[in-house]
């Protein structure tokens, strides 16, 4: 009658049977419950067992008699069924944080290059963050404006787990007043910046290049969007170009 509704809320269905039969015929002892669901007594016992902790069964051992179970109110699904979302929100969470390491694993052996699309705030923190894992220093063209304007918090946080596990960078940014106010003193210890004169309009963007991926940050009014692009060839190519550009680009006294 229940069987599939118990199942569907995360109950096996041995565990289904026995909490159906428990709440037809009452506190019952193990025995009892192996006749009525044709389940061995000793799987009766395990299911019980798993159903104590889940707190739809409660167990009655007197001093010297068979111990009997009794059915916990109905109602108590629902404090299962809310545990269930929450651990798959977790585990949604895990995944997230793993997955891209998981295609990447996949795509390395067929060859092909793994391209991750984010969007929103979310995006913004899952693409900022993916550096953070990278094995060594990280090359970064930056508009300083724009990311102050749109993710001062989040790369704040960025910037403390970067001098927290002492991941370097080398940034090659546009030559401003405001940028040049803002890098002041900047993270010494982990950041090193140069300033391009190009009298270029801002860009509204962060790339990043490390550990063969190379990432983007497009922000404005509208849209925050990111995109992570891990190939070997793609990554050299901007390593290259970028070590040159340093290269060219002199020291500039702040």
């Amino acid at each position: 009658m229940y069987k599939e509704f118990l199942i569907q809320a995360g109950l096996t269905p041995e565990q289904g049977d026995i909490y159906q039969a428990l709440l037809k015929n009452g506190s019952s002892i193990a025995g009892k419950l192996s006749l009525l669901t044709g389940i061995k007594r000793s799987m009766v016992y395990k299911a019980l067992s798993q159903l104590e902790v889940t707190g739809l069964v409660k167990k009655e051992d007197a001093p010297g008699k068979v111990a009997r179970f009794s059915p916990a109110h109905p109602g108590a699904l629902r404090e299962l069924i809310e545990k269930k979302k929450q651990e798959i929100e977790t585990v949604q969470a895990t995944l997230q944080g793993s997955l891209g390491q998981m295609v990447s694993d996949f795509n390395l052996l067929s060859g092909k290059p793994n391209v991750q699309f984010y969007e929103g705030d979310a995006g913004v923190r899952e693409v900022l963050d993916d550096s953070l894992y990278a094995k060594k220093e990280i090359y970064s063209y930056a508009d300083i404006e724009a990311i102050e304007k749109y993710i001062a918090k989040a790369n704040e946080k960025y910037v403390a787990e970067r001098e927290k596990f002492a991941i370097k960078k080398k940034g090659l940014v546009l030559d401003t007043p405001f940028a040049r106010e803002r890098l002041k003193d900047y993270h010494p210890g982990i950041t090193e910046t140069k300033f391009l004169k190009t009298g270029s309009a801002p860009f509204n963007t962060i790339m990043q290049i490390y550990d063969n991926k190379v990432s983007y940050l497009t922000l404005s009014d509208k849209e925050k969007i990111g995109v992570i692009i891990e190939d070997p060839n793609i990554y050299n190519m901007h390593k290259i170009l970028f070590e040159y550009l340093w290269s060219l680009t002199q020291e500039i006294k702040r």
